[in-house]
């Protein structure tokens, strides 16, 4: 678990709206930004296959996929983390 503190500026209904509605702790944030980080790589998937499907490329083989995953695996190794 990593604590970080946030400080929010929001109009004085909607800060009374969330806090009634329990969505200022912390197990509501974390909820929503699990969701929206979803979403977001929903998104970029679908652009990736636009582009793909745009491009008319020759399928990939096997183990042309597996390349690519594998180093997507290993950028993520690397990548620093949130401090």
């Amino acid at each position: 678990m990593t604590t970080l503190e946030l400080k929010l500026t929001l109009p004085v209904q909607l800060a009374k709206q969330a806090k009634a509605a329990g969505l200022l702790k912390s197990e509501a944030i974390a909820s929503m930004l699990r969701e929206r980080l979803r979403k977001q790589a929903g998104e970029e998937l679908r652009v990736m296959l636009d582009k793909l499907d745009s491009a008319k490329s020759p399928p990939m083989s096997e183990e042309e996929i597996q390349a690519e995953v594998n180093a997507v695996r290993k950028a993520r190794r690397v990548r620093p983390t949130c401090e």
